[in-house]
């Protein structure tokens, strides 16, 4: 059984500097490979005694066997691997050209990322009433992701469902305060586009996050982030989400005082709410 398997199997019953040392090898076990026990136990501002017992837990005699594995598995990341994705012809050169095929559309959608549009974005959020989000099917894990930031900074967010009578209670009962953001990849949901329009002539303020800046909701948008076309609905999902995250970082940026304190006051109400009265 590999290391990450036993730390895998392991994790829901370990202690909380087990689980810290578990997870930090599990994440970043690069660094790992190249630390001694003291080393690694200083950085997690543990006892290097914990980093040996911890070893042991998971079956090996100490951490330079369980630190032999992690390098073995290094090796193989850093000069196995890349010669195995040589063969185009083969899961990992197929992997590997998928991944180069990400990273390309998101240095174009860098390169070419409206940001005036995105700090005007920002901005209108940051002043509106509510904000509404319409997404289409294939965006909406962006469009949740989204949401989770902006309900962090307090920020009132919804996602409106898509049906054709949905969509216009949506634009029925909004009002020139709110903020309506279409979220698009691939074109298909079509009432979209058409409450947009009619939010737009109806004086309410309209936003689009699209993956290509044909997408019909661009239309009739006020403010507009469009990514760079890509023939993929899964690359145009990445490069949304990628541009969600701009977002949400200029955001805090420009709104710190609405994100003091709420990471660490969500993770003691978590922490309140899964122990028993």
């Amino acid at each position: 059984m590999l290391y990450e398997d036993r730390i895998r199997r392991e994790r829901p019953e370990m202690s909380k500097s087990f689980a810290k040392l578990a997870d930090f090898l599990l994440n970043s076990y690069i660094e790992a490979a190249f630390m001694t026990a003291s080393e690694l136990a200083q950085a997690l501002n543990l006892d290097a005694a914990t980093v040996v017992r911890f070893s042991q837990h998971l079956g090996y005699s100490g951490f330079p066997k369980l630190q032999r594995e992690i390098r073995q598995r290094v090796k193989k990341d850093l000069l196995i691997r890349p010669q195995q994705a040589l063969d185009s012809d083969s899961p990992t050169g197929i992997t590997s050209a998928a991944i180069k095929e990400v990273l390309h559309a998101l240095e174009q959608t860098r390169i070419s990322i409206d940001v005036e549009a995105l700090n005007n974005l920002v901005t209108e959020i940051g002043q509106a009433r509510r904000v509404v989000i319409l997404p289409e099917g294939p965006a909406q894990p962006t469009a949740y992701s989204l949401v989770l930031f902006l309900e962090q900074g307090g920020f009132p967010v919804y996602i409106a469902r898509t049906g054709l009578a949905d969509l216009a209670r949506t634009v029925n009962i909004a009002t020139q305060q709110d903020l309506l953001i279409s979220m698009e990849v691939s074109g298909l949901s079509p009432y979209i586009a058409g409450a947009m329009g009619q939010a737009q002539a109806s004086g309410i303020s309209t936003a689009a996050i699209v993956a290509s800046a044909s997408l019909p909701s661009a239309r009739y948008a006020n403010t507009v982030l469009a990514a760079q076309a890509h023939p993929s609905v899964g690359v145009g999902i990445i490069s949304i989400e990628a541009m969600v995250y701009a977002i949400s970082q200029v955001l805090r940026w420009r709104f710190a005082e609405r994100f003091a304190g709420t990471e660490q006051a969500i993770s003691e109400l978590s922490e309140k709410i899964s122990t028993p009265l």
